[in-house]
């Protein structure tokens, strides 16, 4: 029903445009040359203009019969060129005009048809030239390839479209590489803890080992799993995070205490390494208080992990720069990050140079980038003279 109504619709839209064209054009003969001549051109126009809009109508909704894009313009450009000699052959008739003068206008919109044809013609031999490319570039990306691009280029809405395109072949190649270098990730981290494992197993139940050192295998085969499940668990999260699978229970945090709390609590891990905080008097931000400890233990954690014995580490909790956000940095007097390497340390499974002897997974700073971004906050890497600064902001809750 709601078709037929706007093909109704349509239909009669068509007809009065087509009418009060031709009563526009009425006009202008009225004023120009008296009332015969505008009867005359009114009778003559309007039933061609109806007649027109019915066949656009009907081919409207039926131009799939034509094939391709190429023969429903050659039947448009027919139906113009058959009006224009139909209004032609009338206006002759009608007008009274001699059959010398009937001849020569005939040959002219003849030739004005012919030049228009050509023109049209022209024209969507370009534009469907670029159609062709998009058709070919989503065949080819269908196939299997990502470094297909439409190589359309201009400001029309097919070039949009086009660009279209290439920004989702792009985006789509970068996906594949992330989850290609995910995998691969995955597969190292979890192969050595495995094989590990495997030898582990094996001398055991080979009887090859006394009881002590039985013992001393099972510590380290549990070890092992410990680090295994660790790694299963953020990869769980991360994925769950990036998806947005999560429903928190959001509230006013008093960001000041949460991130005292944050430190008492790591400072045993950090051993000699000096860590202080400063941070101002009653800071509420809203969030989650266990995703944001998570973000907290993370970020000091990997602090503590990158600075020498005898350095320090800063923790620092103020209101931001912009009035709606609170800031929240973790600086340390470590080795710092090479600045080849700054763009990529918030994604997964990224551990730099030290890749093989860190004992992270790499997850860390991605899980903080997913967490901070579901309170619709965002982390980045502070310019710092000594070492690494993170920072991260937070929407600002009123006291």
């Amino acid at each position: 029903m709601i078709d037929r109504a706007d093909t109704r619709r349509r239909f009669l839209a068509g007809i009065a445009f087509a009418l009060a064209l031709s009563g526009g054009i009425t006009l202008l003969a009225l004023a120009g040359y008296g009332t015969h001549a505008a009867v005359v051109t009114f009778a003559l126009l309007a039933p061609l203009g109806v007649v027109t809009v019915l066949a656009a109508e009907w081919w409207a909704r039926h131009r799939q019969r034509a094939g391709g894009l190429r023969r429903q313009f050659a039947v448009v450009a027919l139906v113009a060129v058959l009006q224009f000699a139909a209004a032609v052959a009338l206006f002759a008739r009608l007008m009274f005009v001699s059959a010398h003068d009937a001849f020569f206008a005939a040959l002219v919109v003849l030739y004005a048809s012919a030049v228009a044809a050509w023109t049209a013609r022209l024209l969507g031999r370009e534009a469907l030239s670029d159609v062709d490319a998009i058709r070919a570039t989503l065949t080819a990306v269908g196939e299997g390839r990502r470094d297909a691009r439409t190589g359309v280029i201009g400001r029309d809405e097919l070039a949009a479209l086009a660009a279209d395109v290439d920004v989702m072949v792009e985006r789509l190649a970068g996906e594949e590489e992330a989850r290609a270098t995910l995998i691969a990730a995955v597969s190292h981290d979890l192969r050595t803890p495995i094989t590990s494992l495997r030898l582990l197993a094996d001398a055991i139940d080979d009887d090859l080992v006394d009881g002590p050192t039985r013992r001393e295998y099972a510590a380290r085969m549990s070890t092992h799993v410990t680090a295994l499940s660790a790694l299963i668990d953020d990869l769980f999260e991360l994925t769950r995070l990036q998806s947005g699978d999560l429903q928190w229970t959001m509230q006013q945090v008093r960001l000041d205490v949460l991130v005292c709390e944050a430190v008492e609590a790591m400072r045993p891990a950090a051993g000699t390494i000096s860590v202080h905080v400063d941070t101002a008097a009653e800071l509420h931000a809203a969030g989650n208080p266990e995703k944001l400890q998570r973000v907290l233990f993370n970020l000091i954690q990997n602090a503590i992990r990158h600075t020498p014995p005898d350095g320090t580490i800063t923790v620092r909790a103020h209101a931001g720069p912009a009035a709606h956000e609170v800031e929240v940095e973790v600086a340390d007097t470590g080795s710092g990050i090479p600045s080849d390497d700054r763009a990529l340390v918030f994604e997964p499974f990224y551990r730099g140079n030290r890749a093989r002897t860190d004992s992270g997974a790499g997850l860390g700073l991605a899980i903080c980038t997913a967490i901070v971004a579901a309170h619709g906050g965002r982390i980045w890497l502070a310019d710092a003279d000594v070492g690494t600064s993170v920072r991260f902001a937070l929407p600002l809750a009123s006291a």
